[in-house]
């Protein structure tokens, strides 16, 4: 009697073993089914995720073909073609080639146009950011009322352009300026600011520095702030002094931010029209003339517009500054794999 009960309850216990074996297995092989059902609930419907991107990005791609894409197009279109007045209304403007890109570089305004663009921007670029780097550098110090301060440094980049350019055009009159004013006050006889060939592209360079200072405070302050204090104070424990801890920290850390600025700076000043054109209109004898009051003055500021020598002037202006951004982008891309 005693063997047959431990033969039955072997049984059953071999029984209850290969179910448990059974439900083991059967929960094994049907997790990943559950891991896989839970994993594609929370990623939602294959392919929701490129919906979504596409989503955000057929805006931006919109935009910037209606806005960049296209003008630039019509810009292209129209240097290649012999527009007139009557063409430019009704269209069916003859396809000139290269003929407008040949007229405007045999120009005799092509070299002293492209001479006067690289100076204007090149000046206003050096002064521009020199000085925008020492006013960065002396708000840094955190003194009393160096937010106001700071605050008005910002009015010359707040104010609308016809405003500067018609403040300046007044102070540097050669009969009721203040300038010639102070200039006599001091023994000096007075200058031609905007009707001498020999000073009218230093006027424009001038109103041009004295706008372009805020926005270099701006960033080049900003980019300041990410310097940690700790390496100043740790330099200056080694005996560094001001120019030292300048020259090994502040720069070098600068450069990102500096760089950066630099370009949107040269962006912006290759594109300048309005401070000269309100300023001295390019003149006297085309001594401030640019590619962009070039190219205006080619489209807009003739009885007989000649829209297509206009239109090229403009590309090659765009030509430049994309050369410009491309080397920035090489530069960077350098610097990261370094």
């Amino acid at each position: 009697m005693n063997e047959t009960t431990q033969a039955a309850s072997a049984s059953v216990r071999a029984r209850s073993g290969a179910k448990d074996s059974k439900v083991s297995k059967a929960k094994v092989s049907s997790a990943p089914a559950t891991v896989r059902r839970v994993a594609h609930r929370r990623r939602g419907p294959v392919g929701s995720g490129q919906w979504a991107a596409w989503g955000f990005l057929v805006p931006v791609v919109v935009y910037l073909g209606v806005f960049y894409a296209y003008p630039l197009y019509k810009n292209v279109d129209l240097s290649l073609r012999d527009y007139t007045v009557m063409s430019f209304v009704r269209g069916g403007a003859p396809f000139a080639g290269l003929g407008n890109y040949r007229a405007v570089v045999g120009s005799a305004t092509f070299v002293p146009a492209l001479w006067h663009t690289l100076v204007f921007t090149g000046v206003s670029l050096l002064f521009q950011y020199a000085v925008g780097l020492g006013l960065a550098v002396f708000f840094h110090q955190h003194f009393r009322l160096s937010g106001v301060l700071r605050a008005l440094f910002l009015v010359p980049w707040l104010l609308p352009l016809i405003v500067s350019a018609s403040t300046w055009s007044w102070m540097l009159n050669s009969d009721a300026g203040v300038v010639n004013y102070g200039l006599h006050v001091l023994g000096v006889g007075p200058v031609d600011w905007l009707t001498s060939p020999r000073w009218s592209l230093v006027s424009v360079v001038i109103a041009n520095v004295w706008i372009g200072i805020p926005f270099n405070l701006v960033l080049l302050y900003s980019g300041l702030q990410a310097v940690p204090r700790g390496l100043y104070e740790a330099a200056a424990l080694d005996g560094a002094g001001a120019w030292a801890r300048f020259r090994r920290i502040t720069f070098p850390l600068l450069r990102p931010v500096s760089a950066i600025t630099l370009l949107l700076g040269l962006i912006y000043t290759l594109k300048v029209f309005d401070i000269i054109w309100i300023m001295t209109k390019g003149g006297p004898v085309d001594s401030s003339t640019t590619f962009a009051t070039w190219s205006y003055r080619l489209g807009f500021g003739n009885l007989l517009p000649a829209f297509g020598p206009g239109a090229a002037v403009g590309n090659l202006l765009v030509v430049i500054a994309l050369g410009f951004g491309l080397l920035y982008i090489r530069s960077q891309r350098r610097d990261r794999e370094s």
